[in-house]
């Protein structure tokens, strides 16, 4: 089973949620940290890295004396990721999708296929659990592609957790799409409902099913509880704003080892979801 872990903003308690999900369950667990941009499941997982490989993509090259300037390739790219000046063919690296269409319709052969960097992908152990997560280059505008990447190493009858990028945009939908089930974490605040409004909205397309975890609960007001009504969202677990919670967080602790009394509370809410995912 894949469980997608999102929320519309950052700092509602993702990768809190995910890694303690996953050391409650144990074995045959995997962790897939796909915030590429910013990954933190490691300062919490600690596991020891094994592997490093660095992930690239195909990205156009042009042989200027085989190019006879038709601009073909421009005509198809709707990326507008390769175009073609005076005497001249200019491919934007950075704005390729990789599709290979400029190379399959050049007449004149001219186009071959070079890699890109996109980033890295690190993969390890910790206790049993699996750890995988991807880290985007520096500067690198599209990161979709590395998170791809990232989810190919889900393996299947694993118990696969995967924590998304914050928001609702491409990089969230990669993370998403494909799952047995999303689990939203999102905070008991104005902005909070807002962007999980965002959220399901994007849930609702995937048509995965879907429930929250309602961080910092005892804090903010109701507003959180009458949307998921409305929406016949279920709320599978509140997690309180509790001082304690926030010194283990904050020096980079499991609650469920800072607190083993919560292990309990991290396995229902798996059992909830193995039920709603069913």
């Amino acid at each position: 089973m894949i469980i997608s872990i999102a929320s519309g903003k950052g700092g509602t308690g993702k990768t809190t949620v995910a890694t303690n999900l996953a050391v409650s369950v144990g074995m045959n667990v995997q962790v897939l940290d796909c915030d590429v941009e910013e990954p933190n499941a490691h300062l919490f997982l600690h596991p020891t890295i094994e592997a490093v490989e660095t992930i690239t993509t195909p990205v156009p090259e042009v042989d200027m004396k085989k190019c006879n300037l038709c601009g073909k390739c421009g005509d198809i790219c709707q990326f507008k990721a390769i175009i073609v000046i005076g005497e001249t063919v200019l491919p934007f690296h950075e704005l390729c999708h990789s599709c290979g269409g400029c190379m399959a319709v050049c007449p004149e052969k001219a186009i071959t296929e070079v890699g890109r960097e996109l980033g890295v992908i690190e993969r390890g152990l910790r206790d049993g659990i699996e750890f995988v997560h991807g880290r985007l280059r520096v500067g690198e505008a599209m990161s979709p592609p590395l998170i791809r990447r990232v989810r190919e190493h889900a393996r299947p009858g694993a118990l696969t957790i995967i924590d998304a990028p914050p928001g609702t945009s491409c990089p969230v939908m990669a993370s998403m799409k494909g799952a047995n089930f999303v689990l939203l974490v999102t905070e008991p605040t104005p902005f909070g409902l807002h962007d999980l409004k965002l959220a399901v909205g994007a849930v609702q397309i995937l048509g995965i099913p879907c429930g929250l975890v309602i961080n910092r609960s005892d804090m903010g007001n109701d507003e959180v509880w009458t949307y998921a009504r409305e929406e016949k969202i279920p709320v599978l677990m509140e997690i309180p704003f509790d001082r304690r919670i926030a010194e283990a967080y904050s020096r980079g602790e499991m609650i469920v080892e800072a607190f083993p009394e919560w292990r309990d509370k991290f396995l229902d809410l798996y059992r909830r979801i193995e039920k709603l995912a069913a």
